[in-house]
């Protein structure tokens, strides 16, 4: 939105004047503009909030496909904007765009976790992250003036989500539904099987088949559960807290404020102001790239180290991202420290909270209950980066570089809970990492011999009657 944001306000001038004969104040097209950026997160919301109904009743696949058809209708009243006068058309569009995004953050997530292999797990769970990534770089990078960015083709730009949306329209069909919820959410042990052996190819899934019968046997007659009831089971405080602590961070930690003065820094660093949008695709790129060192990295060095790495990285450079910004007028190799800085606090964030958070819910959390924590972790994403795109201004205007040491505040704060409340999930199922939480956190300092069926009755809570959960 950033590159037409130009040309989105000539129109929402020329609609009001052609259709009312009324000229508008810049207070008032400024206004506009924000609200038409800002629903976006509020679609993103409501997305979020059916989410968990529609994965738990239609499936992870059935979901995606779906949603497609809500992104395609989107693009297309972005591309018709222009010819129909109608920034209206573009408010709809984001709104749209939001609730498919809101939507599949939970379901894709879902789905590639249930469908990897557990040695894979948590490599091909950063993807998610790896292409959001590659989403911003794609944006950056088509909505340059050589390409997108003009003021012919700008609605083409906005309706290229419509374009992915159909290219994965035309080819998930092919893939087959979750193995997961194939065999513990319906029941169906031989599309289990056949989903693997399409998934898996030669790979022995038979281990696999049996760590969901466990998981199916511990949670016999349970149904997927509401939000509520998430939050309210006791079994499971450890992992409510962990996705509420993580998904807070990841949205507070300050990244959306390096991105927002980043030009700032360009320019006290001598880059002219026509090649600004260049260097800010950089920063893009740099996040594309650590993203995806963290998806080779991730199975040999560790989620909580990943985690713990990123955050206290992330804090020293916000640190020092706050004094260089506070002299950088005073001496005139200040800002290229800043550029190195900004550079680093983008590698630590890519290369550890962005990739290793989103999958987390889906790993830690039991078939009964994965829709309702993703649910949860969207629901905290979409709100807090709505009422960071109102509040961040505020604070800019009245804290200004020192606005940091809010971010440094969750930072830290995120890093100490990671080391001391959170252990290591790689390569575990929900069951053990459930053992896992309970060991770290009992109070006797928790002994291993406690066995996986008491902790998998626990989780049931009571078979007999579920709606106590």
């Amino acid at each position: 939105m950033t590159s037409p944001s130009a040309f989105i306000k000539e129109l929402v001038n020329q609609t009001c004047l052609q259709r009312y004969s009324v000229s508008l104040d810049q207070w008032q097209v400024s206004l506009i503009w924000s609200f038409t950026v800002s629903i976006f997160c509020i679609g993103g919301l409501g997305g979020s909030l059916v989410s968990g109904q529609l994965i738990s009743k239609f499936g992870r696949k059935q979901t995606l496909l779906f949603s497609n058809f809500v992104a395609i209708t989107g693009a297309v009243l972005m591309l018709l904007s222009q010819r129909a006068m109608s920034f209206e058309m573009i408010i709809v569009g984001r709104f749209l765009y939001g609730i498919n995004s809101g939507v599949n953050l939970a379901a894709h997530t879902m789905y590639i976790i249930e469908c990897a292999p557990k040695n894979l797990r948590g490599m091909l769970g950063v993807t998610p992250a790896t292409f959001l990534s590659l989403g911003k770089f794609s944006g950056q990078l088509l909505g340059i003036s050589e390409l997108l960015g003009t003021r012919e083709r700008w609605p083409w730009l906005l309706a290229f989500n419509g374009i992915a949306a159909l290219l994965q329209l035309a080819t998930l069909p092919f893939l087959p539904e979750s193995p997961s919820f194939l065999l513990l959410n319906r029941g169906d042990r031989l599309a289990c099987e056949k989903a693997l052996r399409k998934l898996w190819g030669k790979i022995d899934y038979s281990g696999a088949v049996e760590e969901m019968l466990e998981e199916k046997a511990a949670l016999q007659s349970v149904r997927s559960h509401s939000v509520m009831e998430l939050i309210q089971n006791q079994t499971l405080r450890w992992q409510v807290l962990t996705i509420i602590v993580l998904f807070v961070t990841i949205q507070l930690c300050g990244i959306s404020s390096v991105y927002f003065y980043s030009f700032d820094v360009f320019r006290g660093a001598g880059i002219p102001e026509h090649h600004l949008r260049y260097a800010n695709m950089g920063i893009g790129l740099c996040e594309l790239a650590t993203s995806a060192v963290c998806f080779m990295i991730v199975e040999n060095t560790g989620k909580k180290v990943l985690l713990l790495r990123g955050y206290m990285g992330m804090s020293v450079t916000l640190i020092l991202l706050t004094v260089t910004l506070n002299l950088q007028s005073q001496f005139s190799w200040m800002p290229y420290c800043s550029m190195v800085l900004i550079f680093l606090f983008i590698f630590f964030f890519a290369g550890g909270p962005a990739g290793i958070s989103p999958p987390l819910p889906s790993e830690m959390l039991t078939q009964s209950f994965k829709s309702a924590g993703n649910t949860l972790a969207c629901i905290i994403n979409w709100t807090l980066m709505f009422l960071m795109g109102i509040l961040f201004p505020f604070l800019v205007e009245n804290l200004q570089y020192f606005c940091f040491l809010i971010f440094l505040f969750f930072c830290v704060t995120c890093a100490l809970y990671v080391k001391f409340n959170v252990p290591e999930t790689k390569n575990l199922t929900a069951l053990e990492i459930a053992v896992e939480f309970q060991r770290m956190h009992s109070k006797s300092g928790g002994e291993r011999s406690q066995s996986k069926i008491s902790t998998e009755q626990k989780l049931d809570g009571n078979r007999t009657d579920d709606t106590k959960l």
